[in-house]
């Protein structure tokens, strides 16, 4: 397979061809290079009206994924060879879903109705269905507010399958690493990351130094409260001395606990709150549903 390093140069370089062969306006190009790990392309352009995409050749199903994704109406703007110079060629993505890329190059891709808003809270029935329980979507939206996700940041999520596919998708430059025991539950994970056309998203059975010796150190980590809660926590507290912590219970005993749990793992501004959600019936009740625990703190050691 053809490789390449795109340098500010090349990339400088695509940019003019690209000025000079159309008219489209590129003061506000977002510019991905796909050669690099964990760049998600799909949520890329969902989110932007002009992405400049670098790439090395062998991507057989690039186009057929963004058409997959109901991106087929996008405008695809190329050329057939590894550098910026020579005829220019312009199709729709879907009519382009049979064919791969076969040279490193960028190819600029518009989508007119790109919209570039954070995506937190997201339906249940936008995940795909398997053997997870999604929490509410408005539980999710306020885990996601209590864990402040950064682009850059690389989290750990355990037992969250959808905070684990919101979290990557905030994380446009960062990394998940997804805690599934089950292997139901894993391979649902794997079903929705595919969906959602993530690539920074690598998913592990357990929290031990062979499944992590090639991940990044995160500097957060949500988790769903189990019996392994503490020994998860020492591990990765060890990993990181200012790691941040966000903790998702349904055990009154656990939360009110809490303390007792993360004080001796050097865990501490620790706080707790309920979160209660209520719904209008059909006959004008209110039903309530179940309301969790969550719990926020910060390893301190330095």
């Amino acid at each position: 397979m053809e490789t390449q390093t795109f340098t500010n140069e090349i990339i400088i370089s695509w940019l003019q061809y690209y000025s000079r062969n159309t008219t489209l306006d590129l003061q506000h190009v977002k510019i991905l290079d796909i050669t690099q790990k964990n760049k998600n392309v799909i949520p890329t352009v969902e989110a932007h009206k002009t992405t400049l995409v670098f790439s090395n050749a062998g991507i057989d199903d690039i186009f057929y994924r963004l058409w997959n994704a109901g991106l087929g109406e996008c405008d695809i703007w190329y050329n057939e060879g590894s550098e910026p110079e020579g005829q220019i060629l312009h199709s729709k993505a879907k009519d382009m879903i049979n064919r791969g890329i076969n040279a490193s190059a960028g190819m600029l891709i518009i989508n007119p109705n790109a919209r570039n808003i954070s995506r937190i809270g997201l339906a249940n029935d936008s995940f795909r269905s398997g053997s997870v329980h999604y929490v509410g979507s408005e539980i999710r939206a306020i885990i996601l507010n209590k864990m402040m996700v950064g682009a850059q940041d690389d989290i750990c999520v355990i037992g969250g399958e959808s905070i684990a596919i919101e979290a990557a998708l905030i994380a446009v430059e960062g990394s998940v690493l997804a805690v599934e025991y089950k292997k139901s539950d894993r391979d649902t994970l794997e079903e929705n990351v595919e969906h959602f056309g993530l690539q920074n998203v690598t998913i592990i059975d357990h929290v031990d130094e062979e499944n992590m010796k090639d991940c990044p150190v995160p500097s957060l980590v949500f988790m769903v409260a189990s019996a392994s809660m503490e020994q998860e926590l020492a591990y990765l507290s060890k990993l990181n001395p200012n790691l941040n912590v966000v903790i998702y219970t349904l055990d009154f005993k656990v939360a009110a606990n809490i303390g007792d749990i993360l004080e001796p793992l050097g865990i501490t501004d620790i706080n707790t709150i309920q979160v209660s959600v209520s719904t209008l019936s059909s006959d004008h009740s209110f039903k309530q549903k179940m309301a969790p625990w969550i719990i926020t703190g910060r390893v301190s050691r330095e």
